[in-house]
Formats: structure tokens, sequence, C-alpha cells
């Protein structure tokens, strides 16, 4: 058994690092107004340019094209190009495929933590494992936003995009084993942020199709909006408004996938605007692009500094996750998150089940490490010890599907924050990214207080069929420990430490927010400070992530301030 296990947890264990980005479409839409950016032309004018066209920017971009004529530019692909292609069945493809037509983008940030960002046309809700639940009312009020608009608006993503999912054995025993070990109540089946355990809900349909945010341009007026696709921005181009003492964006130049070179301009009138939703690491990338940032930082790229703004890029966090790997005596269904306990401890407990991986798998993760390790021709930032402690954890990856699910905690906030430098002055580049995991000692201990709710609920009477009895939760601890599940120092100690355990296992969930933070980059409209016509809206302008999961948020953000803007422009219309 002794081998069987460890084997079983090398397998789950890689599988955990990509769970989040399980992917199932069978949709192939067809929009008209979605094209290739190679047939842009080499100059056009728009009321309204959306760069990104994620979670937020589609949703913005369909919204803001019922009041004026709309640009979206998106650098990565289709997700409606090939159905098979993010399906369930392909989603290691999907997330570990390097070439340059993939929908994921690899990085390591300097903490060690492998992680990806969204490359494809509707954003990280291609690649996600498709949690859907909104903000806590809290987080809403403290926001800023009216109750009201955020609650239609977030009804008019549910429409398209999310659903109750079908609740099966694994998700149901890890359900009533949070209840057993007293998260409680059961606020039964919502989309709402409780305190409790919940089933909340998922983008994909009863048919397990995904549904994503590029799904929302079916709200779009087709004649006045353009999406160009494989549209990479270089920068927003400024001109100084001597009324106003202030730089104005007034264009961006963007490329296409051969490398030919278009302006679009949202010509002179002042209600015209740029707008930003490139995502937490792409956002305040392409402000430091484009002049905006810390003036020092810039000029030593080479770039002319517009506006010395030394708070782009700072703020950068992303919630740590933790995770137990459980093996099952007994056949489980494929399940992603579903069922979800927040606690009032600050940590919230998700669970997903019947991953398996086999020889390609193994592949594409020692590419993914190799490509990301040495892409820009920079110098490696970690040790070479760490590199192959991890590659010895891949080697030893096989073939068989194994049975059993992970547990999960992330924390609320977090409290711990980073920053965001650029490596390079070329925009498809990754910047270097810092998220100081666990810096601040609230989110070690709420990461800490998860762990021992986990353990509460694998041991709980509810959970107990699904787990081997001869083989006691801690030595699920100690096999995790033997293993390189990121390229951060380990630890080994006799004397076992959840805290220990916290800091050496981290990974990523994905909800990485900051870099252009609401107060400091941007005023509570979005505009970004100290500069006309230009906002960012989407997750970089965050300071904590929005519930258990940020993208119901991010989408309802686009649709909300969408309607915001078009109401602004038609009220001064009207003077």
């Amino acid at each position: 058994m002794g081998w069987f296990m460890e084997h079983f947890i090398r397998l789950f264990l890689a599988g955990s690092l990509f769970f989040n980005g399980l992917s199932y479409s069978h949709k192939a839409s067809k929009y008209t107004f979605i094209k290739e950016a190679r047939v842009a032309p080499p100059r056009s004018t728009y009321e309204y340019i959306v760069i990104g066209g994620g979670s937020c920017g589609c949703p913005l971009a369909a919204t803001l094209s019922q009041g004026g004529k709309v640009l979206l530019l998106e650098r990565g692909g289709s997700p409606y190009r090939n159905p098979e292609e993010i399906n369930i069945q392909k989603f290691v493809h999907s997330l570990a495929d390097t070439s340059p037509s993939s929908f994921s983008q690899q990085f390591i940030s300097t903490d060690g933590v492998l992680n990806s960002r969204a490359r494809v046309l509707g954003g990280g809700s291609v690649l996600n494992a498709g949690f859907y639940s909104r903000a806590s009312y809290s987080y809403i009020r403290e926001s800023g936003w009216n109750e009201s608009l955020a609650e239609s608006s977030y009804k008019w993503v549910e429409k398209k995009v999310a659903f109750e999912p079908p609740m099966m054995q694994w998700q149901t025993a890890v359900r009533d084993g949070l209840l057993e070990a007293g998260v409680l109540p059961y606020n039964g089946f919502t989309f709402d942020h409780l305190y409790g355990t919940k089933v909340g809900g998922s983008i994909f349909d009863k048919e397990g199709h995904r549904h994503t945010a590029a799904d929302l341009l079916e709200y779009a007026d087709p004649i006045k909006i353009s999406v160009y696709l494989h549209a990479t921005v270089q920068k927003i181009l400024f001109r100084y408004n001597q009324e106003k003492r202030k730089p104005q964006a007034y264009g961006v130049i963007f490329e296409d996938a051969l490398g030919v070179i278009h302006r679009a301009y949202i010509g002179s009138k002042m209600k015209n605007e740029i707008i930003v939703s490139a995502g937490a690491i792409g956002s305040p990338q392409l402000l430091m692009l484009s002049g905006i940032g810390p003036a020092n930082h810039l000029k030593s790229h080479g770039i002319q500094v517009v506006l010395d703004q030394p708070l782009v890029g700072q703020g950068m966090a992303d919630n740590p996750m933790n995770v137990l790997i459980v093996p099952s005596p007994l056949p489980v269904e494929v399940s992603l998150i579903q069922t979800v306990g927040i606690t009032r401890s600050g940590s919230f407990i998700e669970t997903a089940s019947g991953l398996g991986f086999g020889h390609s798998w193994t592949d594409r993760l020692r590419g993914i490490f190799e490509f990301v390790s040495n892409q820009s021709g920079l110098p490696p930032k970690f040790l070479p010890e760490a590199m192959e402690s991890v590659a010895d954890t891949i080697r030893s990856l096989a073939n068989p599907i194994l049975k059993g699910g992970v547990i999960l905690e992330k924390i609320i906030g977090p409290r711990s924050s980073g920053h965001l430098e650029l490596l390079t002055n070329k925009p498809n580049d990754n910047p270097s990214v810092t998220f100081n995991y666990f810096k601040d000692p609230e989110d070690l201990r709420m990461c800490v207080e998860g762990m021992k709710t986990i353990i509460k609920v694998i041991n709980s009477k509810a959970f107990s069929r699904f787990r081997y009895h001869n083989m006691p939760v801690q030595a699920l601890f100690d096999l995790m420990l033997q293993l390189s599940v990121n390229l951060r120092p380990k630890h080994p100690s006799a004397a076992f430490s959840l805290e220990q355990y916290c800091i050496d296992t981290v990974l990523t969930i994905w909800h990485y927010h900051g870099g252009c933070q609401q107060g400091k980059v941007v005023d509570h409209n979005y505009n970004v400070i100290g500069v006309e016509a230009l906002r960012v809206i989407d997750g970089s302008t965050f300071h904590g992530s929005p519930g258990t999961n940020p993208q119901a948020t991010v989408m309802m953000l686009g649709r909300y301030m969408g309607q915001n803007i078009i109401k602004r422009r038609l009220s001064q219309g009207r003077k």
C-alpha cells in the first residue's frame, strides 16, 4: 500500500496544480464581428477602445456597444475555434500548451510558485474550474458599488453563463463532512456568499458544456462592435491636454499575428475613452509599457515617462491555496468546484474529484518548467537543486488513472501583498511578479485553521467511505511534504507544523489581483488618476479577492461599469 499511496499522491498532486483550469465546452458559436487582427484597417476610429477580451472586457464591451462604437482588442484566440480543444478531456493541453497560439501563458512568481495567465477571448473563464459565486454584501458595499445595480448586473451575467451543478457522491460527502465539522449553517444551492456550507453555481451546464465570458458578447450590438483576435497592444498613445493640464489618451498601437502594426483612435470628443481590462498581470504591465508607472523603473527600460506613478504594479496579491490529496477506495465522479465551506476563521474549503493524468501530461508539465525557466533568455531565478527536485516529481508520474479527490483551502483577502515589475519592454513577455505569500502572520493563521477544518472533514463519518482507514491523515501530510510542488525551499522537520506545511506547499488558486488598485492608481469611477480619457476596469483594481471565486464579480463589474459609462455619456449629451 505504501508505494501505491505515494505514487497516487505524486500523480494527483501534480494535477492539483492545474485542476482549476479544467475546461469543457461543446459550443462552437460564431460572431460576424469577431475577426483576426490581420484584417483590421491600418487606422480606425471608435468611441471606446477596450483592451483585453477577458472575464471583464467581454461584458464591458458588449454593454458599451449599446451606447457607442466599440473596439475590443484581445491578444489571444477564440475559444470557439474548436470546441474539443477546451473539452474536459483536453484541459491539460489548454493549460500546459506553450505554443504561441495557446490559451494559457505560464509564469513562475519570484515566490517560486508556478502560475498561469489567460490568453484567449473569455479570459480565465475559458480555463478555470467553473465555480460561480458572488461577492459578499459587505464586499459590494466596501467597493462603493450601487447594490441594486450590482444585483441586476450579476443577474445579467447569470442568464448566459451560470447554472446549478449536479451534486454527486464525492461532493455530497464533503458537503456533509463540512457540516459535521461545524461549518454551519447549510445554505443549500445559492450564488450568494454566506457563512456556512453551500453549493455554489457553475459555468458548466447540466450537459457539462462550458459557458464563458465570451458568451456575453451575444448581448452586443453586432453593428457597433468590432472584436479583433491576436491583437497585442504595444502601447497606449498620449498627448498633453492644455486645458486639463494633464496627459490624455487618444489611441493605441496594436500588432497582429503577422507582426503588422495597426493604430486605433478614439477621436477628439472628451466623452470617448480607452479602457484597459487586461487583467491583474496585463493591466499594470501595459500602463508601464505606455509610460505610466515608477519613473526610474520605466527609464531603466528605455520607456518615455508620461506620468510618474509609483503605485502602478504595487499591491499585487494572490490567494494562497494549500491542499490535501485523498485517495479513495471507491470510484469517484469527475467533479469540479461545487461545494464550499465559508468559515468564520477566514478560510474557504473547496473540493474536486476524479482527476487522472498520464504520460502525455507528464511531458507537458516538464515542458512548462523548461519553457518558463528559459524564456526571455534571462538568468534563472531559482537554484538548480530546486528545479531538479521538481523534475524528479515530474519524472515519477506514470500512466494509470487513479481514484481520489482533492480538498483545498484558500484564505480571504489576503493581507500579504507584493509587486510587479517589467523584465523587458516587450508586451508578450511576462513581467516579474512577487506575491509574498504568508508575509502577514494573519494569512498564515487562516491557512492553519483551514487545514484543521480539512482534517476534520476527512475524519468525519460522512466522508468515511472515501478514505483508507488504515492511512491516517498525518500520512497524507508526510507524503506530500516529500514532494516538490513548487520551487520554494523545504524545511523537513521531525516535529510536524501546519504553519510550515502551509508555507512550504503553497500553490496558486489563480485569484491574483492588484497592481492598479482603486484609490491609488484609479479613482472610484476607475479613471486612471492624473490622466484623461483612460480607465482600468478589472481585477487589477481590487484590494482583496471577492468571495470564494472572483470570476462572477469580475464579469459583473464589466456590465456594471458599462452601464455607468453609458449613463454618463447620455447625461453629457443632454448638456
